[in-house]
């Protein structure tokens, strides 16, 4: 049989490129895509190398409006049908909602509800039509705790991923699709550095942290599971658990301490 093929967003670096290597262990050819097009092409040469899978390699910027109707376009001019999609692209904008204009927090939305929605949209047909796929989401832990100040937009935006991939599991589970929101707590990865935040959240306990393999493995294993919505590590379930059950009033105030050591407000 053809080997399947797996689509990452936000592969250049961190869980997107740890969800690659787990895919491409797994016997899935790849598409990469970020903005970046030499870590692309870096992540696909070692892949290649070690794994025989073959890595196709799509420079994109999913701020851009159009940027997921270009994507599947150009898939579907390579004959590229997509087994399994990964929508990890993604980034915060730290600090006061208002500190920022307007344009970004939209291209925040582009990428992180609008694209994730698209791309899904765009892909699936094939998958229920071929009688198989898998979508990961990747939403976060910040999806499932009231938010604090600070990367207002971020947490909204988890949520809606987390909803979003809830409906759509039990809606396509009959067609032999499988959805799942992925929700990891701290990850080491270069989102930090992207955001500027790297040496703050550096001041917060090493066993709130997993590594970015073990979130995509994870991952991976829960989508193959048909788990709709999995949260990665041990610490960051009880975290959830908890969300759950106390009272809000105390689990809002827990965060806005917390947050005063990690976020600018």
């Amino acid at each position: 049989m053809h080997p399947r093929t797996a689509l990452i967003t936000g592969a250049s670096a961190g869980i997107g490129a740890a969800f690659a290597e787990v895919f491409a262990a797994e016997g899935f050819d790849l598409v990469v895509t970020a903005r970046r097009e030499d870590r692309l092409r870096a992540l696909a040469g070692r892949l290649e190398a070690r794994y025989g899978a073959r890595v196709h390699v799509e420079v994109a910027d999913l701020s851009e409006p159009d940027a997921p109707e270009r994507l599947c376009a150009s898939l579907a001019a390579r004959g590229i049908a997509i087994d399994a999609l990964v929508n990890n692209a993604g980034y915060g904008i730290p600090g006061a909602y208002l500190a920022s204009d307007w344009p970004r927090q939209a291209a925040l939305l582009q990428v992180m509800v609008v694209a994730v929605a698209e791309l899904t949209h765009r892909l699936l047909p094939g998958m229920v039509e071929r009688r198989y796929g898998r979508v990961i989401n990747v939403a976060s832990l910040a999806a499932l705790v009231p938010p604090p100040a600070g990367h207002t937009l971020y947490a909204a935006s988890k949520a809606f991923v987390v909803r979003f991939s809830e409906a759509l599991a039990g809606e396509v589970r009959p067609a032999g699709v499988h959805v799942t929101a992925l929700c990891p707590g701290f990850t080491r990865s270069e989102f930090h550095d992207v955001t500027g935040t790297r040496a703050t959240v550096g001041r917060l306990p090493g066993w709130l942290w997993m590594d970015a393999a073990t979130v995509a493995r994870e991952g991976f294993d829960a989508v193959m599971a048909g788990t709709p919505v999995y949260v990665t590590g041990r610490i960051n379930r009880v975290i959830a658990l908890l969300a759950r059950h106390l009272p809000q009033k105390i689990l809002i105030a827990l965060g806005h301490r917390t947050a005063r050591h990690y976020r600018r407000a």
